[in-house]
C-alpha cells in the first residue's frame, strides 16, 4: 500500500547532524531503529521498572517489554493510516531510553534532588542519550539519528514550550525541529500507542499481582464492555484466559477508535506533507470523546487499585529514597563518582556536577542503583 502524502518519506528526510553515506540495504529510518536496538541504553531497559520492579516476578512488564509492545501497536496503527511504519517503530522503541531506575518514582526523586539545576525530564534525557551520551561511533557522539526521529522523541508529549531546553537548543538541527509545532503523524502514533500499551498492560499486571479481581472490571468503563463481550462469547472461561481476552479487546478497541478519529481528522484537514501536519492547530491522532472519557475513568481506577496499592507505595518510597540518596550524595561529593564520570564533574553543587549526576543516575538500572546505594551507604568490609 503506498504511503499517504502526509507520511514521512525516508528519501525526503531532513537529514542528520553529521552527513554519512547512506545504506543500499536499509532506509534512514531503519538505520535509526537498528542503532537504537543495538545501543547500551536500550539493553538497560530490561532491568528498569515499569510499575513492578524487575525482581518481583518474571512475568511483569519492564521498560523493555513495554517498549516492544508500544512498537507493535504503533506499527499496526501506522499501517492503517498509511504512514511510515519504520519511523513509528523507531520512536516507539526509543521513547523510554531516558527513564531512570524505578519508573516514575525514580524520576520524581531525581527531579527533586536536581530541582535547583533544571530538575529531570525523561524525554529530554532520551534526547541527550541519542545525541551526546552514547559514544561508540568514530565520527560523532550519540547515534546521529535523523531529524524526524529526534523531533518525534522530543515531542513525545506534544509540542514543547519555548524557549527550548539547553539539551535541544544546542543541537545543530535544533532550528529545523520547530519545537512549538505539532509532531508528524508517525510521532503522534508512537505517543498515543504508549498510552494504549501502558494503560492496558498495567491493568494486566495489576490483575496478575492479585491487586484486583477480574470481576471488578465490570463496573469500569471500557473494561466492563470488553469483559461482557468475553463472557458472552466464552462463558465459563478460566481466569487467565478471561483476563487475556479482555485485555486484547481493550487494546483493539482503543486502536480502532484512534484510527477512525485520525482518518476523519486527516480527511478534513487534507495535509499534503509532514510540514502541513506540523502546521495544524492540534493533533490528528487522538481518541474520540467517548473513549477518552472512558480512558480517564480506567486510569482513575488504576491509580486507586494499582498505583496506590500499599505494596507499590512501599516500593515507590524505597525507590525514591535510593535515587534521592544517590543524587544528593554525588552532587555534594563528586569525587565519589566512578572513573569516566568524575572527570566530567566540577565543584560540588555546580551545574557541571549536576549534569553529570543526572546522566549517571538516570542511566542506572534498578539493580545497579541498589548496588551503588549499598556501596555508598552500607558500612561493610567487603564492598568498595
Amino acid at each position: 500500500m503506498p504511503l499517504a502524502p502526509y507520511a514521512c518519506r525516508p528519501e525526503l528526510s531532513l537529514g542528520r547532524a553529521v552527513d554519512e553515506p547512506e545504506s543500499d540495504l536499509r532506509s534512514v529510518y531503519q538505520r535509526d531503529r537498528d542503532r537504537i536496538v543495538h545501543s547500551i541504553p536500550f539493553r538497560r531497559l530490561e532491568y528498569k521498572t515499569q510499575v513492578f520492579v524487575n525482581f518481583e516476578g518474571d512475568h511483569f512488564r519492564t521498560r523493555l517489554t513495554h517498549s516492544l509492545e508500544v512498537a507493535q501497536i504503533g506499527r499496526s496503527v501506522a499501517r492503517a493510516l498509511r504512514v511510515n511504519e519504520d519511523l513509528t517503530e523507531t520512536l516507539a522503541l526509543a521513547h523510554d531510553l531516558g527513564h531512570s531506575a524505578f519508573g516514575h518514582a525514580g524520576e520524581t526523586a531525581l527531579g527533586e534532588a536536581l530541582a535547583d539545576f533544571g530538575g529531570f525530564d525523561h524525554n529530554l534525557q532520551t534526547f541527550r542519550i541519542v545525541t551526546r551520551l552514547e559514544r561508540r561511533y568514530a565520527a560523532f557522539d550519540g547515534l546521529n539519528l535523523t531529524l524526524e526521529t529526534l523531533e518525534g522523541l522530543v515531542k513525545h508529549g506534544g509540542p514543547l514550550t519555548l524557549p527550548a531546553a539547553d539539551a535541544v537548543a544546542g543541537h545543530p538541527l535544533a532550528a529545523q525541529v520547530e519545537l512549538d509545532r505539532q509532531a508528524p503523524v508517525e510521532a503522534q502514533i508512537a505517543a498515543i500507542a504508549d498510552d494504549v500499551a501502558y494503560t492496558n498492560h498495567d491493568l494486566d499486571d495489576g490483575l496478575r499481582a492479585g491487586f484486583l479481581a477480574v470481576d471488578e472490571l465490570a463496573a469500569v468503563p471500557l473494561a466492563g464492555a470488553a469483559l461482557a463481550e468475553v463472557d458472552r462469547l466464552h462463558p465459563g472461561l478460566d481466569p487467565p484466559r478471561r483476563v487475556h481476552e479482555t485485555i486484547r479487546r481493550l487494546i483493539d478497541g482503543m486502536a480502532r477508535d484512534l484510527i477512525d478519529v485520525a482518518k476523519a481528522r486527516l480527511a478534513a484537514a487534507q495535509p499534503q506533507s509532514p510540514g502541513q501536519v506540523r502546521a495544524l492547530s492540534g493533533p490528528v491522532v487522538a481518541f474520540s470523546p467517548a473513549v477518552e472519557s472512558g480512558l480517564r475513568e480506567l486510569r482513575r481506577f488504576l491509580r486507586e487499585r494499582v498505583y496506590r496499592h500499599y505494596k507499590v507505595s512501599r516500593m515507590s518510597l524505597k525507590a525514591q529514597r535510593v535515587v534521592r540518596d544517590l543524587a544528593e550524595l554525588l552532587l555534594a561529593a563528586p569525587e565519589c563518582l566512578p572513573d569516566g564520570w568524575r572527570e566530567r564533574a566540577g565543584a560540588p553543587h555546580s551545574h557541571a556536577t549536576a549534569d553529570t549526576v543526572r546522566d549517571y543516575v538516570a542511566g542506572m538500572t534498578d539493580r545497579y542503583a541498589l548496588d551503588e546505594h549499598d556501596r555508598l551507604f552500607r558500612l561493610s568490609r567487603d564492598r568498595t
